[in-house]
């Protein structure tokens, strides 16, 4: 393999500063990387190939007359594809969107574009990023490079393929319950969601407008950082976005933890169906950020058994709502029919995979007369109880360590036909969305040294500082992140 490909976003950074490599080489490495293993990986759905190496020999143009425009400058990422430009085509994973290229542009990628970044292309996700695993796309399932049989996790599962693999430096994802954090412990790289409005979400594709988050992914919590600092900030096209000064994030990477405590809900330890050898990494994990000077403390976190519940009747019904705007009639796909009630009916069936149909009904039924108090605005009841758990456990910790995943990647197909199954994978990641709060997976380990697993931990709101700093103070003193997979069956 070439060496180029197992650097970080840093070091690939330095490398071009010291005049080692261009960017011209790095990109035209990934994009070799990309022709020799993405037939079995299927991480994506589009390559920039020519655009790429036109940008790549313009940044390089750029650096020789000083004009650099930051660390990140002629370095490559991809995209998760529910982020939408004039430049490419957005599928967000569906038969319905074919086709379909917007006259606007995502906040997030005009300000990768902005600090000199090159989208090398495209990922597959889910279906409009709704699922766990990355088999709900309308083009096909993704695998996992550490088992090319196994699911790579979801929906950002294309993305934390594409990273594993090492098919990109880095990547953006989306996160409504876990869609980052899930794929980023299953793949075995660092993945984050920011707090809720800290990131743009203009040019988004909506799935739950009130939980979904763009956020960085990475082989280094450092790279995770340098990207948050060019993704965050206010922005007036996205009215939940928050007028909060961004923090020099890598700055706050000292590889000290001696001052923090590190909350541990332990009843959350004794989730049913958790793989017990998952939980025994995580612990050794926590156990390590002791051995670095933190100090645990026993939280607690009563209402999180509601989560599942909660979030499944929330965002189905954001979903409903949301995806009502597809129907034919102005992008997208159209189904041929000869009255316009025929045409909605089977546009939205034949354009909408299994899944989503599921959401939307689901979510259908939830708001309507008669069952929105005894669903939604119970679940919405449930979300605030969350929150305030979150609140007073942060009264006597820093941050709060838990696993990512109960247990490692399943095969392909395993659970396809079992949706409630699919759905607990997100046990531990959905009430930090529900709270709206900044939330991390590290590699911690792997089940039997073939899968890996992630620690996930969570900080107070706006504090995305203190969040990298743990996590990037446990990678200092392991190893995990290092490794890099075989991509055999």
């Amino acid at each position: 393999m070439n060496e180029v490909l197992a650097l970080s976003l840093s070091e690939l950074s330095e490398r071009i500063d010291r005049g080692d490599l261009s960017s011209r080489d790095i990109v035209e490495a990934f994009l070799g990387r990309i022709d020799e293993v993405d037939d079995r990986v299927r991480a994506m759905v589009r390559t920039h190939r020519e655009p790429a190496l036109r940008e790549a020999s313009a940044a390089d143009d750029a650096r020789r007359k000083g004009n650099a425009k930051g660390p990140l400058h002629g370095l490559p990422i991809v995209l998760k594809d529910n982020l939408v430009s004039p430049d490419f085509e957005t599928h967000c994973g569906s038969r319905i969107l074919q086709g379909f290229r917007a006259p606007y542009e995502a906040t997030v990628v005009t300000k990768l574009k902005a600090a000199g970044m090159i989208v090398l292309g495209n990922t597959n996700m889910d279906e409009f990023a709704m699922g766990s695993s990355t088999e709900n796309s309308s083009l096909h399932p993704t695998s996992n490079p550490w088992d090319l049989g196994r699911v790579p996790g979801g929906s950002s599962g294309g993305s934390a393929a594409a990273v594993a693999a090492r098919e990109a430096p880095a990547a953006l994802g989306s996160d409504t319950g876990g869609s980052i954090r899930q794929p980023a412990s299953l793949c075995g790289i660092a993945g984050m969601k920011p707090t809720y409005g800290r990131v743009s979400r203009y040019g988004l594709v909506a799935f739950a407008s009130s939980l979904d988050q763009i956020g960085p992914m990475g082989n280094r919590v450092s790279d995770l950082a340098l990207l948050l600092e060019v993704i965050a900030g206010h922005d007036a096209k996205d009215s939940t976005s928050l007028e909060k000064e961004v923090p020099h994030y890598k700055g706050a990477l000292d590889g000290s933890v001696d001052d923090l405590r590190i909350g541990v809900p332990r009843k959350l330890f004794e989730t049913p169906g958790a793989d017990p050898r998952t939980l025994a990494l995580v612990r050794e994990a926590i156990e390590e950020l002791e051995r670095a000077g933190a100090k645990t403390v026993d939280v607690e976190l009563p209402h999180s058994a509601y989560g599942i519940a909660a979030y499944y009747l929330i965002c189905t019904a954001e979903a409903s709502s949301n995806l009502s705007r597809y129907d034919g009639v102005k992008f997208g796909y159209r189904a041929e029919a000869e009255t316009l009630d025929e045409m909605y009916r089977r546009t939205r069936s034949e354009g909408f995979g299994r899944e989503v149909k599921r959401r939307i009904l689901l979510g259908t039924y939830v708001l309507s007369a008669g069952y929105y108090d005894a669903y939604y605005r119970k679940a919405q009841r449930i979300r605030t109880l969350v929150r305030e758990d979150f609140r007073r456990a942060f009264e006597g910790c820093d941050v709060i360590a838990m696993p990512t995943a109960p247990g490692p990647a399943w095969p392909l197909g395993e659970r396809v036909e079992d949706p409630l199954q699919m759905y607990l994978q997100d046990t531990f990641t959905v009430t930090a969305n529900l709270a709206g709060l900044p939330a991390l997976s590290v590699p911690c380990g792997f089940v039997e040294d073939r899968w890996p697993a992630g620690l996930h931990l969570i900080t107070r709101p706006l504090d995305e500082s203190t969040l990298l700093r743990v996590g990037d103070a446990y990678e200092r003193r392991t190893e995990w992140h290092q490794r890099m997979p075989s991509l055999s069956a």
